[in-house]
């Protein structure tokens, strides 16, 4: 049966050295809690980093078998590894660059070279264990390059990746020496999955502006495969929180939290040691609001969680440091005999004890300056079973998104920190519960079964696309086919692109005329009264006139702005305004004054900017910076950005091949329909063609055509078939 492998740096399980032997406790994260009780379904294994270091076989050969019974595959790590790759590439220079916090970032050659071959590492384990069929989930910014190169072992799988942390805006990605070879590395994937719209926003830009593939509607077309971009906020497991905190053992710590704490009003702060997670802000706001409201002295209290984590890092000792250093100065200021301003706990607590101070805080103060999404403030949320307490979160966290009935505030604010923390321990409890009310709901129906059920779907249906997006080249038995389909038939009707259909690209558009055995063969077709020949072109009406206009063949021209019957008078399919123009030429001749071989092609209803003759590494840089902008300019004007071989065209958003073709469908009565193109513009002419129809990608395995051929010399062999 197939099975999902997940696959991230850190198992969900910890093995620990004892003097009683190896011990094995849970990992602290938000992905080991969140996908915990997940990935034990059907056959299901998880791959990963075992958190410690081991270099003697026996012990290896015992944490494979101790592992293997609770269904995970330890990848070990050496020394320098963990060191060059985990502390190294990983955290120092991604994470900082990640969060924003690029003073802190290193970028040291040695790092990536670790980072590369532990990526290495952790494909050879997935190669061990995917056999045909199984779905493949990368987790988050240690294993950037897996997708990619599972893909090269595995390249009809199925692969999902998610960041949990987040992805930064190109300005800084760009910071990054090894940005094109990271992105390449998630291009990998089928599914690109980010916690918030912001994040999946950064990584489309980014993909075009570094690697120049350009996205439609979150679907990037890297020439092989669709490759999907979106957002899917994480949620958690509700239930097992809500019943924690039901549990006798929870009741029990509450009492006994509360008997210590009496006539306390409680603000929770919990957090792993992070310069990311602003507790020195935090500490410095809750400071400012003591000074400036000494009514609550005595009785408020600070209970400030920080679970250990990279403290022999400089900026982490560093950072431990200061919150010692705040943390005295507070309490040595405003402590009293019976009452101590902070309780600070550098530790981490077990679930059960965590559960009973989210259940007795009044407050949960969630304010880090940069986060994926927080996991923390939605673990409070369901902890809270009266409905009594109010979440105070960081609108930079990825939960601000969903969770609009917190207290919101920016970090860097701390004025705004205060007067929060004041409207909170002031709010009347019927607003408490009614946002209380609001949040569960949202953290209820949004849980990590939710989220996991949403990706794969998504994932499926990605899959799914490239499939149907696949084509098969036009074999000579299904050459056979077709034109036996062709001669038995009354009423034909032949839907033909110009331009690398027909004919060759050539360096200057202006001399891709048609030559004598191309009208021969158009000729020699439309002799037969039974055909009806189309030919359907993003060139304008003059041109195609000019070339084809002594034949009897229709037009659709400009992609469907012009069309004429066999014989007939040019007409206009619709009635359509140029008036864009004036803003959209400007941009396209500063870029032909700025690129050399580059020149603008005017046409009645769209403007395309050639580049064939341009210097292929100049062309590409050209050609993103100009679709960006136009994209940029055409959604607020109604206009279409389309990039075609060597062009990038803009027109009215409301005509396109496909409507033009369905139009003659509709007009002429047909038994029989062929239509060949080789170009994106094409793809709207193959979507609107029966099931029956012979369609066919010049050019590209990729399409929504059923078959392919390889270019128009096999078009024209082709099409000579059926003289």
């Amino acid at each position: 049966m197939p099975k999902t492998i997940i696959i991230s740096n850190r198992l969900p399980i910890k093995v620990q050295r004892t003097e009683e032997g190896l011990a094995y406790e849970t990992s602290e994260g938000g992905l080991a809690t969140g996908l915990g009780s997940i990935y034990k379904e059907g056959d299901n294994i998880w791959i990963g980093w075992p958190g410690t270091y081991f270099d003697d076989e026996a012990e290896q050969q015992q944490v494979r078998k101790d592992l293997s019974n609770q269904s995970m595959r330890p990848v070990f790590l050496t020394e320098a590894e963990i060191r060059d790759f985990y502390e190294g590439f990983s955290n120092e220079t991604l994470w900082p660059t990640f969060h924003y916090f690029t003073q802190y970032a290193i970028y040291e050659s040695e790092f990536w070279e670790a980072y590369e071959s532990v990526n290495f590492k952790f494909c050879k384990a997935v190669m061990e264990n995917a056999e045909p069929g199984d779905t493949i989930w990368v987790h988050d910014y240690q294993l950037l390059l897996l997708p990619s190169l599972i893909r090269k072992e595995l390249p009809d799988s199925s692969i999902g990746f998610f960041q949990h942390i987040p992805f930064p805006s190109y300005e800084v990605f760009r910071l990054l020496p090894w940005r094109e070879q990271i992105l390449k590395g998630m291009l990998g994937s089928d599914l690109i999955g980010f916690h918030t719209y912001d994040d999946a926003r950064h990584f489309l830009s980014a993909v075009s502006r570094i690697v120049g593939l350009n996205s439609s509607q979150g679907v990037i077309d890297n020439g092989f495969r669709s490759i999907m971009v979106d957002a899917f906020p994480m949620g958690i497991d509700y239930e097992k929180y809500a019943s924690m905190a039901a549990s006798e053992g929870t009741i029990a710590k509450k009492e006994e939290y509360r008997h210590a704490l009496p006539e306390q009003k409680i603000i929770l702060s919990i957090d792993r040691l992070d310069y990311s997670k602003g507790i020195p802000q935090r500490l410095l706001a809750y400071e400012l609001f003591l000074k400036e409201n000494p009514e609550f002295h005595g009785r408020v209290t600070l209970s400030m969680v920080v679970v250990p984590s990279r403290d022999q890092v400089e900026q982490y000792k560093e950072l431990k440091e200061t919150i010692d250093e705040l943390v005295g100065r507070i309490n040595s200021s405003y402590r009293t005999i019976t009452w101590n301003p902070i309780q600070y706990f550098y530790r981490s607590f077990p679930l059960e004890d965590l559960s009973a101070m989210y259940s007795i805080a009044d407050i949960a103060l969630v304010t880090p300056m940069r986060d994926g999404m927080n996991l923390v403030c939605k673990e409070y949320i369901a902890s809270k079973l009266d409905k009594k307490g109010v979440l105070i979160l960081s609108e930079m966290a990825g939960a601000s998104r969903e969770l609009a009935d917190a207290v919101l505030i920016n970090p860097n604010d701390l004025g705004q920190m205060v007067q929060a923390i004041r409207t909170s321990l002031l709010m009347s409890e019927e607003e408490q519960m009614l946002r209380m009310d609001h949040m569960q709901d949202i953290v209820r129906r949004y849980n990590i079964h939710h989220w996991v059920k949403i990706f794969m779907n998504r994932l499926e249906f990605i899959k799914m696309k490239q499939l149907s997006m696949a084509t098969e080249y036009l074999s000579q038995e299904e050459s056979n086919l077709l034109v036996n389909s062709f001669r038995q038939a009354n009423q034909r009707m032949l839907f033909l692109d110009y331009d690398g259909t027909l004919t060759s690209f050539t360096k200057d558009p202006t001399k891709a005329f048609p030559d004598a055995e191309l009208l021969s063969t158009l000729e020699c077709l439309i002799s037969d009264p039974k055909n009806r020949v189309v030919i359907v072109s993003g060139r304008d009406r003059n041109t195609l006139q000019k070339w084809l206009g002594h034949l009897s063949v229709d037009f659709i021209a400009e992609h469907g702005v012009w069309f004429k019957e066999r014989n007939g008078e040019w007409e206009m399919s619709q009635n359509l305004s140029d008036s864009w123009k004036e803003e959209v030429r400007p941009v396209m001749e500063l870029h032909v004054s700025r690129t050399p071989g580059s020149f603008v092609e005017e046409k009645d209803y769209s403007l395309v900017w050639h580049y064939r003759k341009v210097d292929r590494t100049l062309a590409e840089l050209r050609a993103r910076e100009l679709s960006n902008y136009l994209m940029f300019m055409a959604s607020n004007i109604n206009l279409q950005v389309m990039e075609g071989d060597k062009i990038v065209e803009v027109k009215n958003i409301e005509i396109n091949k496909g409507i033009g073709s369905t139009k003659w469908m509709e007009r002429h009565p047909h038994d029989f329909i062929l239509c060949i193109g080789d170009d994106r513009t094409d793809e709207d002419m193959f979507r609107v063609m029966p099931e029956d129809a012979f369609t066919i990608k010049v050019g590209s395995e990729r399409s929504l055509a059923r078959f392919s051929l390889d270019n128009s010399k096999e078009v024209r062999k082709l099409l000579k078939s059926l003289c």
